[in-house]
């Protein structure tokens, strides 16, 4: 059996539809702005984040009827209910900034559904499709400011001797950083970045930079690099440290990448279907490359929705789903640690 055909059949009943939107400052210096959709029907309340990442698309849905997008009726299954956002208007008042918003609102409308119909078939998750939720191992994801320094990542080791790190390399990490940061022993991921292009975060190909961290970092995972005449053969030899992120929005898109991965980011919302990221997680599972989740800065449910799958589907990666404290831009003087412990209780997606 198909890890999609555990939930396809699950009926769902929507009876209303109702958005909320969230905001926080972030310690990557940008204003995060989500909107929440809830569909409530029999009782139960089905929620999911898009997290769409320019404010206008959130700002436009908002000005949007509250009935603009409509998904009221019974549905014989999840997989009717999603077949049938196949023709549903997601920006009904204006085109999205950027094609990835497509997939975004997609998925917050998919997980929503499937919150919902596992609360109204009295279910959760790891229960449909015969897993266990696990304490989940996170990494901080956190950006060393301009210019770059340790203070961040020494501040987070204050609270948590423990903590571990994802961390996005740029030009301007020198030598001496770079050495101060590997002395901690704490860095498990290293996103190159070279895989967006119109962002804020976009950093093109740096050979130089690439061969710091490769060797500054013999043991971590390494995301994203941008393939070059000269950057591709600093990775001979390395090519079981690359992980792939940005590109990853289903099984196909694994399959065009330049070699077969050893790691892949998994951020649910850059699949747009649960059947999309259901097929890739058992894809990568039949040729044991390793998962771990990935973060988008939820500001609600979908932070619990990316622990929720971490805790089913890859509990042991460095997981890039810490909790919300860990993107405040002013720390709290306590934080949580590693593993997150799943709710004694569960469902719909609870973690």
């Amino acid at each position: 059996m198909r890890l999609f055909d555990h939930v396809a059949d699950l009926p769902v009943t929507v009876e209303s539809v109702s958005r909320d939107r969230f905001e926080s400052d972030t310690s990557s210096g940008f204003l995060r702005k989500t909107t929440v959709f809830s569909l409530a029907g029999d009782g139960a309340v089905g929620r999911g984040e898009d997290v769409t990442y320019d404010a206008e698309d959130h700002d436009a849905l908002a000005d949007a009827p509250a009935d603009a997008v409509d998904l009221i009726g019974s549905y014989d299954s999840f997989a009717d209910f999603s077949a049938a956002l196949d023709g549903v208007d997601l920006f009904p008042t204006k085109d999205p900034e950027r094609e990835t918003a497509e997939h975004y609102r997609r998925w917050a409308l998919e997980s929503a559904g499937l919150d919902l119909a596992l609360r109204q078939a009295d279910t959760d998750l790891a229960a449909a499709v015969d897993r266990e939720r696990d304490p989940v191992r996170f990494v901080a994801s956190t950006r060393l400011g301009d210019p770059p320094s340790a203070d961040r990542v020494e501040a987070l080791l204050d609270r948590d001797p423990d903590c571990e790190f994802k961390l996005d390399p740029t030009t301007d990490w020198h030598g001496e950083l770079v050495a101060s940061l590997a002395a901690h022993d704490c860095v498990r991921i290293l996103d190159l970045k070279g895989q967006y292009e119109g962002t804020e975060v976009d950093q093109a190909p740096d050979p130089d930079l690439y061969e710091r961290v490769l060797s500054g970092f013999p043991d971590a995972v390494v995301e994203d690099p941008a393939f070059t005449d000269e950057t591709r053969p600093l990775f001979d030899g390395h090519e079981g440290r690359v992980s792939w992120d940005a590109p990853i929005t289903g099984v196909e898109s694994v399959e065009r990448l330049p070699f077969e991965p050893s790691w892949l980011n998994v951020k649910p919302s850059r699949f747009g279907t649960v059947e999309s990221l259901f097929d890739t997680i058992e894809y990568a599972d039949e040729r044991g490359m390793s998962l771990y989740g990935g973060g988008q800065f939820e500001l609600d449910v979908g932070r619990d929705h990316i622990q929720l799958l971490a805790s089913v589907f890859y509990p042991d990666g460095p997981n890039d789903v810490a909790p919300g404290e860990y993107n405040l831009p002013d720390l709290p003087a306590e934080l949580p640690t590693s593993p997150l412990v799943p709710s004694a209780d569960s469902s719909g997606l609870d973690f």
